[in-house]
C-alpha cells in the first residue's frame, strides 16, 4: 500500500538518456533480439534509445495500464493495446522504465508467452528491489522504495502531486512548492510548478486568486 507521504525522485533528461544507454550496454553482447517491444507509455523513450545504441531498427509497443499520475495505482495490470504483429518464434526484448510492483512486466510476459515467441528478455532503467519481478537487464538498482518521475511524465505526475497538496486556502506557487518538498521531498522548477497549476485551473480543480491558488469552491 502506498503511504500518504513518501519521497519522489525527479530524473532529468540527461540522466534518463544516460541510464538508457547504460541499459543498452548491459544488453550488448548478451542478447540480440529480433524485435524490441516498448511497454507504453513509460518504456517508449528508453526503448528508442536502446534501439539507437544497439543499432536495432525493429521496434514496436504494447500498452499496459497499471499506474496513473502521482503514484495512483489502478489495481491489476491489464493489456490495453496488444501487439499488432506476429511474434511466433521471434526473440523479444521488452523494455520499461521501472519495475515498481513488477505487475506490469509480469502481465507483459504472460501475454507474450501466449503468442509462442522464441526467447523473451526484459529490461528497465530502474529496478526496485521491492518489485516481485526482476528484469534480465537493468541500469540502476533502487534498494529503498520511492516514486520516480521521469522527464517524459513530469507534467502529468507533478499536476497530480500538486492536487494532493493544494487546499481551500490560497497559496503562492512558492508555498505550494514548499508543501511538495515537505510531503514528498519534491522540489520542481517554478516554471513546471506554474504549468501544473495552470493545468489544475483549466481542469476546474483549482482557481487562481490574488493571493495564489486554491481548490475551486463548489457552486
Amino acid at each position: 500500500m502506498i503511504p500518504e507521504s513518501f519521497n519522489v525522485e525527479l530524473v532529468p533528461w540527461k540522466e534518463a538518456v544516460s541510464l538508457s544507454k547504460d541499459l543498452a550496454e548491459c544488453i550488448r553482447g548478451k542478447f540480440c533480439p529480433d524485435l524490441v517491444i516498448a511497454i507504453g507509455r513509460g518504456g517508449f523513450v528508453p526503448a528508442r534509445v536502446v534501439c539507437d545504441s544497439l543499432l536495432i531498427s525493429t521496434l514496436t509497443s504494447i500498452r499496459i495500464e497499471h499506474w496513473g499520475e502521482a503514484a495512483i495505482c489502478y489495481g491489476e495490470a491489464r493489456i490495453r493495446y496488444p501487439l499488432s504483429v506476429d511474434v511466433k518464434g521471434q526473440d523479444l526484448l521488452v523494455i520499461d522504465d521501472v519495475t515498481d510492483t513488477g505487475k506490469t512486466l509480469l502481465a507483459a510476459m504472460e501475454y507474450l508467452d501466449s503468442l509462442r515467441p522464441g526467447r523473451v528478455k526484459t529490461g528497465a532503467l530502474h529496478h526496485k528491489t521491492t518489485s516481485s519481478f526482476t528484469p534480465d537487464f537493468y541500469a540502476k538498482i533502487v534498494p529503498e522504495w520511492h516514486w520516480i518521475v521521469y522527464p517524459w511524465a513530469l507534467h502529468e505526475d507533478l499536476t497530480g502531486f500538486l492536487e494532493k497538496v493544494i487546499t481551500g486556502d490560497p497559496a503562492t506557487l512558492g508555498n505550494l512548492r514548499l508543501a511538495l518538498g515537505k510531503k514528498y521531498d519534491l522540489r520542481p522548477g517554478m516554471d513546471d510548478m506554474a504549468f501544473a497549476a495552470r493545468e489544475l485551473v483549466e481542469r476546474g480543480i483549482a482557481e487562481e486568486t490574488g493571493a495564489g491558488y486554491r481548490l475551486k469552491k463548489s457552486p
